[in-house]
């Protein structure tokens, strides 16, 4: 389910324990994350979106768009 965390990192050629140093966890946490054996935190979903910039829903296979909208509707 969270392959998609897996390719981002990898596509920056980052380690999982880069990424698990700037998540402010384990990088055992990190890999059950991109493993699928643990459900990710909203919060921390929220800061891989932001890291990466790219919608929540797109790391939640949600959608194939990696865009995050942009504005607030009113």
């Amino acid at each position: 389910m969270y392959t998609r965390i897996r390719d981002l990192r990898e596509d920056k050629d980052l380690t999982q324990q880069q990424m698990a140093e700037f998540l402010n966890i384990s990088q055992t946490t990190y890999s059950r994350y991109e493993n699928a054996n643990l459900d990710i935190p909203s919060a921390v979903l929220i800061k891989l979106a932001n890291f990466h910039k790219v919608s929540i829903d797109f790391l939640l296979n949600q959608t194939d768009n990696p865009k995050r909208l942009t504005g607030k509707k009113e």
